[in-house]
C-alpha cells in the first residue's frame, strides 16, 4: 500500500509520494501471537475436521521435512533430508487433508523420526479427536510397516489404501504370486496372497508410458556409468593407474555418480580392472517397469479396483500442498525458532496459509491456467488428461472470456497493484483512506472470492 497526501487548491487533488518506511516493530508481540495461536491449534483443527471430514470418507496423509537453522531447538535433528541439506538439522511434519487435498491438521515431529512412526498418532487423532466412526486412510508406501498395518486393522472403523514397496513386489514375483507377463494386454487386475496379505486385496497397475520412461532412464544411467568405467579401464590397461587402492578410489565415485552400482560386477587388483553388467538382474528389474501394486482392506463391493487406483492417486493433492509450503507461495523454510512450540506454531501458520491458498486457487480457477473441469479418465491407471478448454487456455494463454490467463503468482502480483491512499482535503488537517479503483481483473478476482462456497464438494 502507498500513502498519498492532497495538496493544492483543488478539493480532491492527489499527489503520490514515496511510501514512508514502517516503524520498527518489536518481536515480542509477534511471538505472543504465535504462542496464542499454538494454544488454539487443536481447537482450530477440530473445527476444520468438523467442516471438511465426513463419516466414511477418505483422509489423505503424507509426510515431508524442512531444514532447520540453529542447534538449540530439541526438534531439530539430523535425518533423511528431502531438501538435500544433509548437514543441517531438520523437522518432520505430517499433513492430514480431506479428499480434495484441503489441509485439516498438521503435526511436527523431531527430524530423525521415520515416516512410518508418525502414522499411529494420525489414526488416534482421526478416531479420538475428530470422532469419525468410519474413515479410509490413504497413505504412501513409506508408511507401510507390519506394525502400522496391524494398528490400522485393529482400529475399528478404519480402512486403508496404500501401496507395496519394490522389494515386496519382487518377492511376489519370486513366489509366483505375481506374473508380470500376464499384464502384457491389460493394465489393471487383482491378485491375492492369503499367506502374506490375509483379508487384503492387491490391485496390480501397469502404466506403459511410465515403464518406457524408466527403461530409457536406466539405459542412460548404465551407459553413462559404463563410459566412466571404460575410461578408468583404459588408464589401468596403459599402466597409468596402478594399485588396487588407487583404482578403487577412481572407481568408487564413478559407480556412485549415477546410482546404478548394484547393476555392475567389479573386479580390482593391483594390475587389473574389469567390469560387466549384471544383465540378468537388470532384466528382472526391467520386467517390473511401469508396475505398482496397491493394497487395501476394502472389499470389491465397497470400493471397485478402479476406484482404489483413483483414490490412491489423490495423494498427489498432499504432495501439491508440500510444494506450495516449500515454494514461493508460502516459503516455510528456513526455520529459525529455538522453542519447540514456536516451531510448531510456525508450521501451523504455514498450514493455515495453505488452507487460504487452496481456497483462493479454487475460487480463481477461471482466471488461472488451472483446468476448471478436468474429465475423469475411463482408464484409472492412465495418465490424467486435461479438458479441451484447459488445452485451449494453455495454448492461447487466454481464459474463456479472452482475458490473459495467469499463474497464481502473477495474479497475486496484479492484485498487489491496488493501493490504499491516505487523503487530505485542501485546507484541512484530518485524513481519510480510500482504495484506488480496481481494474477489471481485480474486480473479477474479488467477485470470485466473494461468491466462492466455503465447502467444495
Amino acid at each position: 500500500m502507498t500513502d498519498s497526501h492532497h495538496r493544492g487548491s483543488q478539493a480532491v487533488q492527489e499527489t503520490k509520494l514515496q511510501p514512508t518506511l514502517p516503524t520498527k516493530t518489536s518481536e515480542e508481540p509477534l511471538y505472543a501471537a504465535m504462542d496464542w495461536l499454538y494454544e488454539r491449534q487443536a481447537r482450530i483443527e477440530d473445527r476444520l475436521a468438523k467442516r471438511h471430514l465426513n463419516v466414511g470418507e477418505m483422509v489423505l496423509y503424507d509426510v515431508s521435512s524442512s531444514y532447520f537453522e540453529g542447534r538449540a531447538c530439541p526438534l531439530g535433528k539430523l535425518g533423511y533430508s528431502r531438501d538435500g541439506q544433509k548437514n543441517l538439522p531438520q523437522i518432520v511434519y505430517g499433513l492430514l487433508c480431506d479428499k480434495h487435498g484441503r489441509p485439516v491438521s498438521i503435526e511436527v515431529f523431531s527430524g530423525e523420526t521415520h515416516d512410518d512412526k508418525t502414522l499411529p498418532a494420525q489414526v488416534r487423532k482421526v478416531k479420538d479427536r475428530f470422532g469419525l466412526a468410519r474413515v479410509t486412510v490413504v497413505t504412501d508406501r513409506g508408511m507401510v510397516t507390519k506394525a502400522n498395518i496391524e494398528t490400522l486393522t485393529r482400529t475399528e472403523g478404519v480402512s486403508w489404501i496404500t501401496a507395496l514397496k519394490a522389494p515386496t513386489i519382487k518377492k511376489l514375483v519370486r513366489d509366483g504370486i505375481f506374473q508380470p507377463s500376464l499384464f502384457d494386454e491389460q493394465n489393471l487386475g487383482e491378485i491375492t496372497d492369503v499367506n502374506e496379505f490375509p483379508g487384503e486385496r492387491l490391485i496390480v497397475c501397469r502404466n506403459p508410458l511410465v515403464g518406457a520412461q524408466r527403461a530409457r532412464k536406466r539405459t542412460l544411467l548404465l551407459d553413462a556409468t559404463e563410459q566412466e568405467l571404460a575410461a578408468i579401464k583404459t588408464r589401468v590397461d596403459k599402466g597409468t593407474l596402478l594399485g588396487s587402492a588407487q583404482i578403487g578410489l577412481a572407481v568408487g565415485p564413478a559407480l556412485k555418480r549415477f546410482h546404478v552400482k548394484k547393476h555392475f560386477d567389479i573386479h580390482i587388483s593391483d594390475m587389473e580392472f574389469t567390469y560387466q553388467r549384471k544383465q540378468e538382474q537388470i532384466d528382472t528389474e526391467a520386467a517390473l517397469d511401469g508396475f505398482y501394486i496397491l493394497r487395501t482392506n476394502h472389499t470389491a463391493a465397497e470400493v471397485p479396483a478402479g476406484d482404489v487406483v483413483r483414490t490412491y492417486k489423490n495423494l498427489e493433492q498432499a504432495e501439491r500442498a508440500f510444494r506450495s509450503l516449500k515454494g514461493p507461495d508460502l516459503q516455510i523454510r528456513p526455520i529459525h525458532h529455538h522453542l519447540e512450540n514456536r516451531v510448531r506454531s510456525h508450521v501451523f501458520i504455514c498450514m493455515l496459509a495453505y488452507y487460504l491458498t487452496w481456497h483462493l486457487k479454487a475460487a480463481w480457477k477461471p482466471l488461472l491456467f488451472t483446468d476448471e473441469n478436468r474429465p475423469e479418465n475411463d482408464d484409472p491407471v492412465a495418465k490424467a488428461v486435461r479438458s479441451p478448454e484447459a488445452e485451449t487456455k494453455a495454448r492461447t494463454k487466454q481464459t474463456t472470456d479472452g482475458s490473459t490467463a495467469h499463474s497464481y503468482q502473477t495474479l497475486l502480483s496484479e492484485l498487489a497493484t491496488q493501493t490504499r491512499n491516505r487523503t487530505r482535503l485542501a485546507g484541512r488537517t484530518d485524513t481519510f483512506e480510500k482504495l484506488t479503483q480496481p481494474t477489471a481483473l481485480q474486480a473479477q478476482a474479488l467477485k470470485l472470492t466473494t461468491n466462492a462456497p466455503v465447502v467444495i464438494k
